[in-house]
């Protein structure tokens, strides 16, 4: 059956502005059977990258996925299932990447395309970045493209493109073109070169495709950019000594670790203690349900006492089980002794390196216990990471312990590079540049910042800390780096200042958008899911659930959510992007004017049930009103918020009336009517209609989804005009009468209530008003999302520059012109 489904798009977009990677994946794939086809959407993307998006296109309907509280999506993926409609997403974990699933039936025909979008921050490791994607069509593929466009303001060191499957005949089609800041890279092989001989099906494109890079990096601060009120630190000083370290490796010899895990962990550490600098200091602790040690104290990585250590190594057997504690402890004590002795050099950097592939159960067998006991005996002094190998190990426990104490964890798998996988996590920690490395911002410019505290930098890695600004239009402030070296104290100061990307680079709209704010996002969450302790936790995960459905990252918490078409033979259910946005902002008036390149903004409160005058054109023969609906019941604070929940809208020469409600659109001609659902093309977040008047105007009505069980909130609409040019110059209304611009000056600029939020004096209309700088959410090309517009807030219901009143617009029903 699978060879009737042909996939004839494949594309691969990748965009990265300062290491932020935004990746859209797309495939396209059609049913050529005379009857419905299951057809399948397969991706593997890195683990450490969060899906933005999923949606599939079919015949012209897209079907866009939404995320949600992991519990929400949950449910309403049983309730499906419960009533014999089809799965969703699966996920499978691998080493690097976690694979992505989805089947969707197609009719005879009938085409499909999915769409996936994921955002990830690329990691410094060995002196390099890396952008994997794994390419698997398993058939040829009329159109197959992978494009990358990366800008680094750095400017870009080296950069090299490759893949796992291409030959030298492939090879000339990797097409790089590399200037001082930007990349860009293409494979795009025809449909013959893809083939693996002349005239035969099989594909060559069967693999993963790499490109590697690397930044110039400067002796200072840093690289700081500062863009739409956030700002991003990226810190790895070039050209600084090593300093030297206190190593203790903790091996696991019990009897798990029987055969070809011992083999290669064996040559592993005889390859490690090869790359000992002679400056170091190091230990071996074997641990099963005993632990005995190489030497009591830490030795001098000298050549001759290398060489016996690895003859040490060669020797040793397993056998017992396994006690994680005492093993861990005699390793610290090591380390402490040391330092006591004065025998380790006073500018050293100490770290415990545990390799095991099983749970404690000899000793103290009890994981809360062993991490406390663990995190009271380093005492902030070392750094431990903790590699485990397989699948028996208890990984979330050792993955804990390490990040209580500075480290991480390594799962290591088996196969027969676990070897190369030891070797290359030593490779990453084994030359500390600083130890105790400080980063510092003012605290009356900055918050909400991300780690700026860090155990210690190595070569080749890179530390990124990001943070909002308290004053949006700041220009520069001082940034401090306080670390140890090897000598001596490292001390750099400087001034960060903000980058105008979009003057700069206007032609690439997204890099240089809102990706800081989004990178915040991403670090900011990842850091959030990693708390330790309980009492941190509840509230670290309350704000990450949060932030995640904000910035519709697929994260731990949450899911997204597709709903699959309905066809003839079966009802489909919803798709589960397993790894949350529900955000809708209070209703506003916005007014754009672009040839200020601005916009103007105000809310009118009054009470729930109020209809208002929005347009009227009588030449033109149009009208528009709306009434406001309030929220279920009054919140903790007091505020009633009020929304709009019903338009009316009239065309008088066509004799047409429009009634525009959350629930339904009721069309009325010459005394007949037609009723339409908001359910035949909502998506779970909400939909919208395009009302298009002829000759003349268009409006956009949006339905905003919320939660059913929302405590307070309920469905509104939202109205946006198009064409507002092609009404008369005597339309008014509260939105009518800006159609045609109005002039205004601003001046007088200071501090508001709000830090990021400044205030001003507005001359409009032969008034002087006080006005609030902010941002307003424009609906009208996404309706999910929202487009973020900055704008001058006027108060009191826009009182000054509206004419007359806010009163002066309500009308006694909702087609009424009085």
């Amino acid at each position: 059956r699978k060879s009737f489904v042909e996939v004839y798009s494949v594309k691969v977009d990748c965009k990265v502005a300062s290491r932020f990677a935004h990746t859209v994946i797309t495939s396209s794939a059609l049913n050529k059977a005379n009857s419905s086809q299951e057809v399948f959407f397969e991706v593997d993307l890195p683990k450490t990258a969060f899906i933005t998006n999923f949606s599939m296109s079919i015949e012209g309907q897209t079907y866009t996925g939404e995320v949600k509280e992991k519990e929400k999506a949950k449910k309403q993926y049983q309730k499906a299932v419960s009533t014999g409609q089809t799965a969703g997403l699966v996920k499978a974990s691998g080493r690097k990447m976690e694979k992505f699933t989805v089947s969707v039936n197609i009719a005879a025909n009938s085409n499909v395309t999915f769409i996936l979008t994921h955002e990830e921050l690329l990691q410094r490791k060995l002196g390099q970045y890396e952008i994997m994607t794994r390419v698997k069509p398993k058939q040829l593929v009329q159109h197959f493209e992978i494009v990358a466009d990366i800008y680094e303001p750095q400017g870009i060191a080296f950069l090299e493109a490759y893949g796992t499957f291409i030959s030298n005949e492939l090879l000339p089609l990797v097409e790089k073109t590399v200037s001082d800041k930007k990349a860009h890279i293409s494979f795009c092989p025809t449909l013959d070169q893809q083939r693996k001989c002349l005239g035969c099906e099989g594909t060559l494109i069967d693999g993963d495709f790499f490109i590697k890079y690397d930044v110039n990096r400067a002796e200072t601060i840093g690289d700081i950019q500062i863009v739409n009120g956030y700002f991003v630190h990226f810190f790895a000083p070039s050209d600084l000594p090593r300093v030297p370290k206190n190593v203790v490796f903790v091996i696991d010899r019990s009897g798990s670790m029987r055969g070809i895990k011992m083999k290669q962990t064996k040559d592993a550490m005889l390859a490690i203690l090869n790359d000992l600098a002679e400056d170091d200091y190091f230990g071996i602790v074997l641990f099963d349900s005993s632990i005995s040690t190489w030497k009591e104290s830490l030795t001098k990585a000298t050549k001759e006492n290398v060489s016996e250590a690895q003859q040490f190594i060669q020797g040793i057997t397993d056998l017992g089980t396994t006690n994680i504690n005492d093993a861990v402890m005699k390793a610290v004590d090591m380390i402490m002794k040391g330092k006591r002795d004065k025998k380790v050099p006073e500018r050293s950097v100490s770290m415990v390196i545990l390799m095991t592939d099983g749970m404690p159960n000899s000793g103290e067998s009890s994981v809360p216990q062993i991490q406390e006991n663990v995190l009271l005996a380093m005492g902030g002094n070392m750094t431990l990471f903790c590699l485990g190998f397989g699948d028996d190990v208890d990984y979330s426990f050792l993955d804990v312990m390490s990040r209580q104490n500075k480290g991480l964890a390594r799962r290591i798998y088996e196969g027969s590079d676990a070897t190369v996988q030891l070797q290359g996590f030593y490779e990453e920690v084994a030359s500390p540049l600083l130890s105790e490395v400080d980063l510092r911002y003012p605290d009356n410019l900055v918050n909400s910042l991300t780690t700026s505290h860090y155990k210690q930098l190595f070569n080749g890695s890179e530390i990124v800390v990001a943070g909002r600004l308290t004053d949006y239009s700041l220009d520069n402030f001082l940034v401090e780096v306080f670390a140890h070296g090897f000598e001596e104290d490292f001390i750099v100061k400087g001034q960060a200042s903000a980058q105008e990307w979009d003057i700069l680079y206007p032609e690439q709209e997204y890099i240089f958008g809102d990706y800081t704010e989004r990178l915040w996002a991403y670090l900011t969450i990842q850091e959030l899911l990693k708390t330790g302790t309980a009492e941190e936790k509840g509230n670290a995960t309350a704000q990450a659930l949060e932030m995640s459905l904000q910035y519709s990252f697929v994260t731990p918490l949450t899911s997204m959510v597709v709903t699959k078409p309905e066809t003839d033979e079966e009802p489909e259910g919803p798709l589960i992007a397993d790894k949350l946005t529900e955000v809708d902002g209070d209703p506003h008036f916005m007014i754009e004017l672009p040839e200020q390149e601005d916009a103007l903004c105000f809310n009118i409160d009054d009470r729930p049930g109020t209809i208002f005058n929005l347009v009227r054109d009588q030449l033109a023969g149009i009208l528009v009103n709306g009434q406001t609906i309030g929220d279920k019941k009054v919140a903790p604070d007091g505020k009633v918020n009020t929304y709009f929940g019903r338009f009316g809208i009239i065309h008088q020469g066509l004799g047409v009336r429009l009634e525009v409600t959350t629930h339904d659109i009721t069309v009325s001609q010459d005394g007949k009517q037609a009723k339409l659902f908001w359910s035949d093309t909502t998506s779970l977040k909400g939909a919208n209609l395009t009302v298009t008047l002829r000759d003349s105007v268009r409006f956009v009505v949006i339905l905003h989804k919320v939660w059913k069980q929302h405590p307070y909130h309920q469905d509104y609409l939202g109205f946006y005009t198009l064409d507002s040019h092609l009404l008369s110059p005597s339309v008014h209304g509260l939105l009518g009468q800006f159609y045609h611009g109005v002039q205004f000056e601003v001046k007088d600029m200071r501090p508001g209530e709000v830090p990021e939020k400044p205030d001003a004096t507005m001359l409009v209309k032969g008034q002087e008003l006080t006005v609030t700088r902010g941002w307003q959410r424009d609906f009208r090309w996404d309706v999910k999302n929202g487009e973020n517009i900055p704008c001058w807030f006027i108060h009191s219901n826009g009182n000054g520059l509206i004419d007359g009143n806010h009163t002066d617009y309500i009308m006694s029903g909702l087609f009424k012109t009085v």
